[in-house]
């Protein structure tokens, strides 16, 4: 188990984590992890206080357009160099701690920067996928990111000059000259290479809800920590654990759409809770 200092936590927040540990004590318990979780990474969230309105690329979009693609790509691979620079943050580490331990049966994530899996959790279901995937839509062959951005690199130099960009999320950033960008295609059959993520306007793989829900299933108690919980695959998966009536735990900064229906709601950061309950739970 890793060894992390904690802050030193308000009286009405340890409060409410006394509270939580009666909650989930002697529990075995599944996680639903959201962009909250990786703040503390350097990886900012879409809707917590203060994200920027934005209006991400459609499935849809991606397919119909090939200047759209030169924009996704363009920014998706400048977005890549700073998800691959991310380090795993005490929120990821105690989640990994508490799936050691035998307390944690598994962490569902709707984030896409492998970050719990670098972390040392070893049951992810990345339900929304990983940004280190690539596969062609045409002939379904497998790339592993690290390969299409070094193509990227050599086919697109200039690409490696900016110095600062804005990352959002999903691994994107906002870029304007893309109209000299080359987009990478399929090696195997020339058709079209999109990572592997569910793009706005695509419904998340029945497999993975499957074994996310799976997860669920099997466990006492349910947290979701960083998740406002306004994307659908998050509220479905909440749906799960509501039905079976098993305590459920939420951490967040501001409202989630699953408040009403928590057994605990606690308004704080993901990684000082979290970090928290691996030192009273897995003690």
């Amino acid at each position: 188990m890793s060894i992390t200092t904690l802050p030193a936590l308000d009286p009405a927040l340890l409060s409410l984590i006394d509270q939580a540990e009666r909650l989930l004590a002697g529990r075995r318990i599944a996680v639903l992890t959201g962009a909250g979780v990786s703040t503390d990474s350097g990886i900012p969230d879409y809707r917590g206080e203060g994200a920027p309105v934005r209006s991400p690329m459609t499935f849809q979009t991606f397919l119909a357009d090939t200047r759209a693609r030169q924009r996704y790509w363009a920014g998706s691979h400048l977005g890549w160099r700073y998800f691959a620079a991310a380090a795993p943050n005490p929120g990821h580490q105690a989640l990994a701690d508490l799936e050691l331990a035998g307390i944690v049966n598994g962490v569902i994530t709707q984030n896409v920067d492998g970050l719990h899996l670098r972390a040392g959790s070893r049951h992810v279901v990345d339900v929304h996928g990983s940004m280190d995937r690539v596969f062609c839509l045409s002939c379904g062959q497998q790339f592993a990111r690290e390969d299409i951005a070094a193509r990227m690199t050599r086919e697109n130099p200039w690409l490696a000059e900016p110095d600062t960009v804005k990352l959002n999320p999903d691994g994107d950033v906002d870029i304007d000259a893309v109209g000299e960008m080359i987009v990478p295609d399929c090696t195997v059959c020339g058709g079209v290479l999109k990572p592997d993520v569910v793009f706005f306007g695509e419904l998340v793989p029945t497999a993975k809800f499957t074994a996310g829900a799976a997860l669920i299933r099997t466990a006492d108690a349910f947290i979701v920590a960083g998740s406002s919980l306004v994307v659908n695959s998050g509220i479905r998966l909440l749906e799960q654990a509501v039905r079976r009536r098993v305590p459920i735990l939420i951490v967040n900064r501001g409202e989630t759409k699953g408040d009403s229906r928590a057994t605990l709601k606690i308004d704080a950061g993901a990684s000082e809770v979290l970090g928290a309950l691996r030192e009273r739970l897995a003690s």
